[in-house]
Order: structure tokens, then sequence, then C-alpha cells
């Protein structure tokens, strides 16, 4: 369907790893402080791609708009850079999707909204990620998605043309972020989809319900 891609990005959370379990015990963690009780883990799955956002939206029904909000956020933070590495780990299909990437000689990489407090420890420990050619960060730039900005610094740090990248993500600001970059889009379907995920109608150029599925999509598969 894809033809003459020379280089593939991923979102992160939802993408490529399932981080949920180690935020829903980041913000379980501030629940339990407050004499109340956990939530299942599944609960907080939808919003997992948001981040602290989504977490704490979930856990006590807050937005950016609050008071408490800011402080709440980095204590979520706090939490979570205690734990991020306990429970998270890639979907199943992810390795061997990359080890294809990495055997057809396409570049790959990541573009997250996460910052890069999180990002880079993460990745690190990870040895998923040994051969990404590049990881941009939440704050890599001064936009984050759906901004195309960081899609677009991907595609230069790679020295590769933005409509010869794919981006695969799992939100719908993922979608709108690779059509303003003018990059081929794919929805992740298996991912977390957002509070009100449907792919079907984020226009992206296809969507794929596992990682091996995306191979079938590049004209080098």
């Amino acid at each position: 369907m894809f033809a003459d891609v020379r280089a593939v990005l991923f979102d992160l959370d939802g993408t490529l790893i399932d981080s949920a379990p180690d935020m829903a015990t980041a913000v379980n963690r501030m629940r339990s402080v407050r004499g109340l009780p956990a939530m299942p883990p599944e609960c907080y799955r939808p919003a997992a791609s948001s981040g602290a956002r989504g977490m704490l939206h979930v856990a006590f029904g807050l937005t950016p708009a609050d008071t408490e909000f800011a402080a709440l956020r980095e204590e979520f933070s706090r939490n979570y850079e205690q734990c991020m590495t306990q429970y998270t780990q890639a979907f199943a299909g992810v390795p061997e999707l990359i080890a294809q990437l990495v055997a057809l000689e396409l570049p790959w990489g990541v573009v997250t909204n996460k910052a890069a407090r999180f990002t880079d420890p993460l990745t690190r420990a990870m040895p998923l990620f040994a051969s990404a050619r590049t990881i941009i960060s939440g704050d890599t730039t001064s936009h984050a998605k759906p901004h195309p900005e960081p899609l677009l610094e991907a595609a230069r740090r790679l020295a590769i043309e933005p409509a010869r990248c794919l981006y695969v993500g799992d939100d719908e600001r993922d979608v709108v972020a690779g059509l303003a970059a003018g990059m081929g889009t794919v929805a992740a379907g298996y991912g977390y989809l957002g509070l009100q995920g449907d792919p079907a109608q984020w226009g992206a150029h296809a969507t794929i319900n596992s990682p091996a599925a995306l191979l079938q999509l590049l004209d080098k598969a």
C-alpha cells in the first residue's frame, strides 16, 4: 500500500510499549496516600496515551484547568519515575516487527509526547530501542503532537524526506500530526486508542490490528 517508504516512525506508549500498568501504579499510589482504594489497571488503560493528564482525569476527575493539577502532575511524575520499568513491556509482535525493519535496512525511530525525563531512561532500559535511529520526546521541539514539528524533526535527523516516512500511532493526534507532516499514517488499532478512540474516524491511510500487519503495507515486505 505504501510505496518508497524509507523510514518508519512510531508513537511510544500504546504503539510500541504497554506502559499502562506502571502508570496505573504511579497514580494508584496517589490515591492510596489520600485514603482512596486502588483502581484496576484496566480503568486507566484507555487514557494511558494521554500520560499524566489521562491518569489524573481517571483517578481524580481532574483536568489541566484545575488549580491543583500542576502539583498533582508533578507528584504523579515522581511516582512514575520510580516504577516506570517495573511492568512496562513491548506489545506482542513488536520485537519481531523491529527485527524485520532492521533486516530490511529500514531506519526506524520514535516520536512521542512523553517528556525526555521519562523517554530517555525508559528507552535506555529496554533493549528494543538499541536499533532506533532517532527518539523525539514531547519536549524535544517547541511543539508536541498533534503539531507536525516533532515528526518533521525526526525526518530531519534521519535525513529522509517526510513524504518517504511512515508514522504509526494509537491516538487521533498521531494521525493528525502525521498528515500535517506529509507522512503516510497508520493507526495502531491494537493500542490504547484514547478515551473515545475509533481509528476509522481519524483519517489515517491504513489501520492495523497487530504489529505484524504493518509489514504487509510496505512494498518491501
